[in-house]
């Protein structure tokens, strides 16, 4: 392949090549030039090479994208001369020529990012008709009708894409020809009915840009192309991107293609398919398909497809016939396509083809986009299958997507008001209010409710919309819709083509069965069935076993970072213990602090100005600290607790309101002013930076005592109680010296030698620190000195490495990482090259002084597979998440291990 292109390059004396031929016996890619050609251009380079019917094309390489925009939108005019050698490779394969009257060549012109992005860039189809052309495709076909129909298509898309004309204004002529000849469908317009339609369209196109409709075929085609680059930054694409993790720098390839047309009478017909479900996983053909249609029908959801198989057309119950009943020798053609695509990619493929006059066409394979629940299907089948081995098959599931699979599913037992149903797209169910456009699913769910998003068919528009909503239901589209399509890769349960709901968008309302709901009404919606109801329908817990048990069985032999779980209340801990968790990794103690049974003692405890004082308070607090730590224990026997003492900053604990003074007035008998007195002297101006973390251990050493006697009783009672010791790891928070943690650990020491004397009995434990400022990871090796464990506090380290306030960010990071100043979010996933390189500092000085000492993480990137990903190759020993992401950290550490092996 190198030779090739390398031999192909000096041909044209070292000038750039951005142009790469397919079909008709040359492919000059593959599937491994994914980066150059785009994930569909070097797919249909890689179907064309093993034989498969592939319209002939060429592919303008993603190069050519990023040197368009570089230089201003302009193309050079090397490209040019490349792209008339495409064209000439098309026209002499097909043996028609691009713009001529009598026999005309029509191409698509069509994006391909090296990552799937359905839908959200720019397709033409139909490309190289005009007033002359339009007559010998009628002639070439002998059929007028499919070549006005075309034509129209072409009018209407070149509009809308190109030119940025009103969509709705062509889809109102066509509803109103259709209404004046008394048709339901487009289907029955006749070919004078569609030149009529097209000499419409026409005076639209004048009437809104000002010019009439392009007959130059080259102008045409640069045009497309343009636009197909110019989407890469449309909105929704860079909503999507941002929200997949797609680089802006990657680009995407244009890809131009001859036509082949499923709308050439009832022996036409498009589809897309899928080579298992992908939203079970089952070992079935899944899709569908239209006879006498285009693609761009199957997928927008204007018209509501047929089944691919018979099995799924009578599960469904449908009437009309599917492929493999109306086209029994293409679908027997097609089937044997399916089954050498998925040999050779050893991967469910996502297949766009058009059957022409009984003759089967390839137009694209790709991954398909699959639920959580598919992709551990298909990954352990594959693996059982011998297609691929158990590394691969843990490689192939997105430690995030696992999110799906671990929250509440509706209750089969629930009472339910099913008001409608649709075509169960995406599974998973969803409960939340009523909304009829994105931006009010994106503005109601940032305030915090849970939305439903319901919409006549979603378009790529949506994008921002779909990702805020907890659910998607459209009354029109299918299962391979754009709805369904984009709401299975995101995780979002959705119902499409519920043909029955009466949606009026602007008003607002949705009826069905004389039912009427507002926007802001309750509905449920259950992507498994595809039933609709009434209200909020009560849920249960996820069983995790099946695939899901024997893909974690098989991650956890390959992994090598332990994982522990961010958790201090008992129900967290056996929820984090149930999700595989081998400990916990931080116990946040002042979370104990502010339930409405111990709070007045926490602030007379704060508001007392003497020692005395402050340690009657803590007397107080002491039995129930200790029964806090005995529950997490009694759960966490013989795993590894790291508890972290008292961190936030006085002011947190404070009284605001006049009856809460009067509460601990009345507890300490101080009168409210002398209270509101010493409230005063305790405020800080920055209390982030202020008198929090260990800095209040070294003040009043007695709130720490207090807490390492509570951690101690408590340990000494459950190891009794079970005979099984847990492990306690005392951390001391917000350390920037020796000095501090020396004073601390000494505070801790004693009070573990005061309650083993008493008790009779010794537990093993640590002391330790948690990093979380440049100056302990700086001095690190120092610290370590006394620390017997570090774990990293990645959240406070981002915001003091980057000065930025966690709580305030949300303002501008997004600005931030649109601009390219920052690759992420910093608090979702670890700045590697700053905060990065201070963990790498410390974690290398801290060996070097303590050889064994323990180093883990335990901010929110411990839940982050990129992040966990770092902390694998720096050689940490665990990381701590939040208990519902610690599966995915589990499958994330993994696969870190086992890249880190490749």
């Amino acid at each position: 392949m190198a030779t090739i292109l390398s031999a192909q390059n000096d041909s044209k004396t070292g000038a750039e090549r951005y142009v790469y031929r397919f079909g008709g016996g040359v492919s000059d890619g593959g599937a491994g030039d994914r980066n150059l050609l785009g994930g569909k251009g070097a797919n249909l380079a890689e179907m064309a090479s093993i034989g498969l019917p592939v319209p002939p094309g060429f592919t303008i390489s993603t190069e050519m994208c990023t040197r368009y925009y570089e230089d201003g939108a302009v193309f050079p005019d090397s490209l040019k001369a490349e792209v008339a050698d495409g064209i000439a490779h098309i026209e002499g394969i097909t043996a028609k020529v691009f713009g001529d009257a009598a026999n005309p060549l029509l191409v698509s012109v069509r994006s391909g990012a090296r990552a799937s992005m359905p839908g959200m860039m720019d397709t033409v189809l139909n490309l190289g008709l005009n007033d002359q052309t339009v007559e010998g495709l009628a002639e070439g076909s002998g059929d007028a009708r499919f070549a006005w129909d075309s034509y129209r298509r072409f009018i209407q898309m070149y509009s809308d894409v190109v030119l940025e004309l009103d969509h709705g204004s062509f889809e109102e002529a066509l509803e109103i020809a259709k209404e004046d000849h008394g048709y339901s469908l487009d289907t029955e317009l006749s070919a004078d009915d569609l030149k009529a339609l097209v000499t419409t369209y026409k005076g639209l196109v004048e009437q809104q840009w000002g010019k009439p409709f392009p007959q130059d075929v080259h102008e045409q085609l640069w045009g497309a192309v343009g636009a197909v680059f110019g989407s890469w930054q449309s909105e929704r694409a860079k909503v999507y991107r941002r929200l997949n993790d797609i680089p802006a720098s990657w680009g995407t390839a244009v890809n131009v293609q001859a036509m082949v047309f499923g709308n050439m009478g009832d022996t036409s017909a498009t589809g897309v398919a899928f080579t298992r479900d992908p939203s079970k996983g089952d070992r079935a053909y899944y899709g569908e398909f239209l006879i006498n249609a285009q693609g761009e029908d199957v997928v927008a959801g204007i018209r509501t497809p047929q089944y691919l198989t018979k099995a799924a057309r009578e599960e469904a119950g449908a009437k009309a016939a599917s492929m493999e009943e109306a086209m029994p020798e293409v679908y027997a053609q097609l089937a044997k396509v399916f089954d050498l695509l998925e040999t050779h990619y050893r991967d469910m493929q996502d297949i766009e083809f058009t059957v022409q006059e009984g003759k089967l066409w390839m137009l694209q394979t790709r991954s398909g986009k699959r639920t959580a629940k598919a992709a551990l299907k298909i990954a352990v089948d594959m693996a059982n299958e011998g297609l691929i081995d158990q590394t691969e098959a843990i490689l192939r599931v997105d430690p995030l997507a696992l999110d799906q699979l671990l929250h509440p599913t509706l209750d089969p037992d629930a009472p339910r008001d099913v008001i409608a149903k649709g075509l169960p797209a995406s599974p998973g169910a969803a409960s939340g209010i009523v909304v009829f456009d994105a931006e009010t699913a994106e503005q109601r769910a940032e305030r915090g409710d849970s939305v439903i998003l319901v919409r006549i068919e979603t378009s790529p528009e949506d994008i921002h919309g779909m990702h805020a909503a907890r659910g998607i239901l459209t009354a029109r589209g299918g299962m391979t819709s754009h709805a369904a399509v984009v709401a299975r890769g995101m995780g979002r349960p959705c119902v499409s083509g519920a043909g029955t709901l009466a949606i009026d968008a602007k008003g607002k309302t949705l009826r069905v069965s004389g039912r009427e709901f507002k926007e802001g009404d309750v509905i449920t919606i259950d992507g498994s069935t595809g039933e609709v109801m009434a209200g909020e329908v009560a849920t249960v817990q996820p069983e995790l076993a099946g695939d899901f048990g024997t893909l974690m069985v098989w991650a956890d032999e390959g992994r090598r970072l332990k994982v522990r779980a961010n958790a201090e209340t008992p129900l967290d801990c056996k929820t984090a213990r149930d999700f595989g968790a081998e400990g916990v990794g931080l116990c946040r103690t002042e979370h104990m602090f502010f339930e409405a049974g111990r709070i007045t003692a926490v602030r007379q405890m704060i508001l007392a100005e003497k020692e005395a004082g402050r340690r009657a308070a803590l007397d107080k607090l002491l039995p129930e600290q200790r029964a806090d730590f005995a529950a997490i224990f009694e759960i966490m026997a013989g795993l590894p607790v790291t508890i972290r003492l008292l961190d936030p900053p006085l002011h947190e604990f404070l009284p605001h309101e006049e009856a809460e003074f009067q509460e601990v007035a009345n507890a300490t008998g101080l009168t409210v002013e002398a209270l509101r007195q010493r409230a005063s002297e305790l405020h800080e101006f920055n209390p982030m930076l202020g008198h929090r973390g260990c800095r209040l251990g070294v003040t009043y050493p007695e709130i720490y005592e207090m807490q390492a006697r509570a951690i101690f009783e408590a340990a000494v009672e459950v190891a009794e109680k079970t005979g099984e010791a847990p492990i306690p790891e005392v951390m001391i928070p917000l350390v920037a010296t020796r000095r501090e943690l020396e004073l601390m650990k000494a505070v801790v020491d004693a009070a573990a030698k005061a309650v083993f004397e008493e008790k009779g009995r010794t537990l093993d434990y640590l002391v330790g620190t948690m990093i979380e400022l440049p100056r302990a990871a700086l001095k690190a090796g120092e610290i370590a000195e006394v620390g017997e464990f570090f774990s990293f506090g990645t959240n406070d380290l981002t915001q003091t490495t980057l000065g930025v306030s966690r709580d305030d960010a949300a303002r501008f990071l997004g600005v931030y990482v649109e601009k390219g100043i920052y690759a992420k979010d910093p608090f979702v996933s670890l700045d590697v090259e700053g905060v990065g390189e201070l963990i790498e500092i410390a974690a290398e000085r801290g060996r070097r002084t303590r050889p064994n000492i323990k180093l883990g993480i335990c901010g929110e990137h411990g839940g982050d597979p990129a992040s966990i990903a770092f902390c694998e190759q720096t050689g940490l020993d665990y990381v701590s998440a939040s208990p519902y992401r610690v599966p995915i950290a589990r499958l994330a550490a993994a696969q870190a291990a086992l890249r880190a092996k490749k």
